[in-house]
């Protein structure tokens, strides 16, 4: 399948490799089908790409490497999800990543209040909003906090 990106141009994607989101993102109605961009380039950050939209794509990144002790109720989650058959070691979970400034003044940001959980092997996502929870949504990453 060939999908546009703003990134990336226009670029070919085996289908097998796109991940649908049931309830969609938030903020952004209508778009369901993703996929997973790495870019050694931009390492350890990647691309959560609209396969419908080339303007939408969001920067992710593992929340492990920045904050070790980030934890997500993930059996409580598979559980809620009905994802049958489904371990935890079948799940990805980033966090969706804000940039800003210029050079001198660069602020980058990770929401770890909404993180998206990638289903490898259902090949769906979903992102959570945690609640009750004493994460930031504009945790930042430089200052680890």
């Amino acid at each position: 399948m060939k999908i546009k990106t703003r990134k990336f141009g226009e670029i070919i994607i085996d289908d097998e490799k796109i991940i649908f989101m049931p309830h969609g993102l938030p903020g952004f109605p209508g778009y369901e089908r993703f996929v997973l961009l790495e870019d050694p380039k931009t390492a350890p950050f990647c691309w959560f790409q609209s396969a419908e939209e080339p303007n939408l794509a969001l920067v992710l990144m593992d929340p492990i490497l920045f904050k070790p002790d980030y934890q997500l109720g993930l059996e409580e989650f598979i559980r809620d999800r009905n994802w049958e058959g489904v371990k935890k070691e079948d799940l990805a979970v980033y966090v969706v990543i804000n940039i800003t400034g210029d050079e001198a003044d660069r602020k980058i940001t990770a929401n770890l209040v909404g993180p998206l959980v990638i289903n490898a092997k259902a090949r769906e996502a979903v992102q959570v909003i945690i609640s009750d929870s004493s994460y930031s949504y504009q945790y930042d990453i430089m200052k680890g906090s």
